[in-house]
């Protein structure tokens, strides 16, 4: 880690402007980014699945981001990123390694592009890769992307029915940068306020890649999006609605899953190959001081277990493992509430506070947040986890949040 350290520090001192053309606006700029993260944990008492109560992570990304503009209708994106991890003995255990970026291989590329930087050991990793090398083209009827790019649909906030390509975990407080995947994106739009995607996104095999199609228009207040195409071996059907009643923002998003495997938790009129997923949630923003935000959502996942002291035998299935890496569910349950409050104290100081809650169980996590920015390049971020519901008996868990410890995270982020 010490040497991503000094590559850190040695970067900041430099310029970001690589190349610019008054004649024609085209440009060349690199982005510096480095952040250090640490997240201490104390879990549950329960020595089968936590042989070590206290743990400690520290996480640091240097992300080098080059952007150029290579005419009017044409830009490139490249992103290049180390990351190194020193964990203690047990850490990242339960929903804890939920907090942090995965170090496991990211879903639909057709190659990692991601390799070992540092040999380490159990404790210490060192892995640098290409997380965005895409181009795009605008022409005047839409747009074209191609390469490892980001891809986020739907509009949920902390839940997603129909976020698919590599989504964040309700738990992460560090969004910025989502896996990149390999895709190409095509989108035409067919008037003002209305417009078609195809979207092609490539994996190993065809069972481990996606096809979709998109349409999507607004009309006055109301945005809706209609989903169709397959996810990998599923076949996918979704709707996405949001629209604006008195001063709040209110969305929904409802999504059908034709899969392989029976599930039988989470069967759709009783057919368990059929699966659902669902997100209904709104948001206001109070003239109260500066503002103060609340948003509310409630998600249904029919991928989820019906009772947490199941989740032990469906992580010896294969197929459920893999659907929790790639991100097919970002609840363990099947039922999820959230809610979220934040308020800017000033400029440079903001609060916030997330709840998160199974109503099936009753075991919840709160999350209250603080962030400053002490300068135009730098930002502090601090967040408590801090849960509570049935704690794991013997290995077994009793509750959903119940099965996380208490946890503290700290983060400093650069910009340059």
């Amino acid at each position: 880690m010490s040497v991503l350290c000094a590559s850190a520090l040695a970067f900041a001192a430099s310029a970001v402007e690589l190349w610019y053309d008054d004649e024609t606006g085209r440009f060349v700029n690199l982005d510096i980014s480095p952040k250090l993260t640490v997240l201490g944990s104390h879990a549950p008492d329960d020595p089968i699945l936590y042989p070590e109560r206290d743990t400690a992570t520290g996480l640091l990304r240097l992300r080098l981001g080059l952007t150029a503009q290579l005419a009017d209708w044409a830009s490139s994106e490249l992103a290049y990123e180390h990351r190194a991890r020193y964990a203690s003995d047990g850490a990242g255990g339960g929903i804890t390694g939920a907090m942090l970026p995965s170090f496991s291989e990211a879903p639909y590329r057709l190659t990692q592009l991601d390799a070992e930087f540092i040999k380490g050991d159990d404790k210490y990793e060192h892995r640098h890769e290409i997380d965005r090398a895409l181009v795009a083209l605008h022409p005047k009827w839409g747009d074209v992307t191609i390469g490892r790019q980001a891809i986020g649909l739907g509009r949920g906030v902390l839940f997603s029915a129909v976020d698919v390509f590599s989504p964040f975990s309700p738990l992460e407080v560090d969004r910025e940068w989502r896996h990149g995947v390999d895709a190409f994106r095509v989108e035409y739009r067919t008037s003002t306020t209305s417009s078609v995607e195809l979207l092609g996104v490539f994996g190993e095999s065809w069972d481990d890649s996606a096809v979709l199609a998109r349409g999507r228009g607004y009309l006055g207040d109301v945005d809706a999006e209609l989903i169709v195409g397959k996810r990998a071996e599923d076949a996918m059907f979704a709707g996405v609605v949001s629209t604006i009643v008195g001063n709040a923002e209110v969305h929904g998003e409802l999504a059908a899953f034709r899969t392989p495997e029976d599930f039988p938790d989470g069967a759709l009129f009783g057919n368990e190959r059929w699966v659902a997923k669902a997100v209904a949630g709104a948001s206001y923003t109070f003239d109260v001081g500066n503002g103060l935000y609340l948003l509310g959502e409630y998600h249904y996942s029919g991928f989820g277990v019906r009772d947490a002291e199941d989740l032990v035998f469906r992580y010896l299935d294969g197929d459920f493992l893999e659907r929790f890496l790639r991100g097919d569910m970002q609840l363990l349950g099947q039922h999820g509430l959230a809610l979220q409050l934040s308020y800017p104290f000033t400029n440079t100081v903001s609060g916030s506070l997330s709840v998160l809650q199974s109503p099936t169980d009753g075991s919840g996590i709160a999350l209250p947040g603080f962030r400053w920015d002490f300068t135009d390049y730098a930002s502090l971020n601090t967040h408590l986890y801090l849960p509570w519901g049935p704690k794991p008996d013997h290995g077994i868990p009793q509750s959903e949040y119940g099965l996380s410890g208490e946890s503290v995270f700290v983060q400093l982020s650069m910009y340059f």
